[in-house]
């Protein structure tokens, strides 16, 4: 029997065994009308986590695409921080927040951790689905997509975040029970 499990790289990992020490915390879900109201949340959750002594480079702010990169960074800055942007090869300096898509989120914790921009447009991502073939095809970019919504969340310690212009990603929908 086959006991590992795939991520979103197609990577294979064998997880029996496996026991996690943490449970992750309750998602604090949100439905903005605009984005100017997304950011005053996220910027918000931002401010609460540093006011009970969270230091910025342990909070993260992760969208889906690098086009949504402006959102995360201007709400960061909303919140009076400074903004570092994640890449591939940096995790960034001390005294700021961190930003970043969801891919590079793997394999990161923080104490807190806002996923915005969970827009139904964006999440499942459109331009991925408006380029499947068949069902099959459609079924597998669901699951890729929700897996990296998934790990972008898991990342959270303490705090997490997942915010969403209306009427948001179904994803959220899931989240929330309905």
């Amino acid at each position: 029997m086959d006991n590992s499990i795939a991520d979103v790289d197609g990577e294979k990992d064998d997880r029996l065994g496996t026991i996690s020490v943490f449970n992750g915390p309750e998602p604090t879900i949100a439905l903005a009308e605009d984005i100017e109201t997304e950011r005053r949340l996220t910027a918000e959750f931002i401010r609460a986590a540093r006011n009970d002594g969270v230091l910025p480079e342990e909070i993260a702010v992760f969208v889906r695409s690098s086009e949504l990169i402006a959102r995360g960074r201007d709400a960061v800055r909303a919140a009076g921080e400074d903004a570092f942007e994640l890449t591939m090869f940096k995790e960034g300096p001390p005294g700021a927040v961190r930003v970043g898509v969801m891919h590079l989120a793997k394999g990161l914790e923080f104490k807190a951790v806002a996923v915005i921009a969970c827009d139904e447009d964006q999440l499942p991502l459109r331009s991925r689905l408006e380029t499947v073939a068949d069902e099959v095809e459609l079924d597998d970019v669901f699951a890729t997509e929700r897996q990296l919504f998934y790990v972008a969340c898991t990342r959270a310690r303490d705090r997490l975040l997942v915010v969403g212009l209306r009427p948001g990603s179904e994803f959220i929908r899931d989240l929330s029970g309905g």
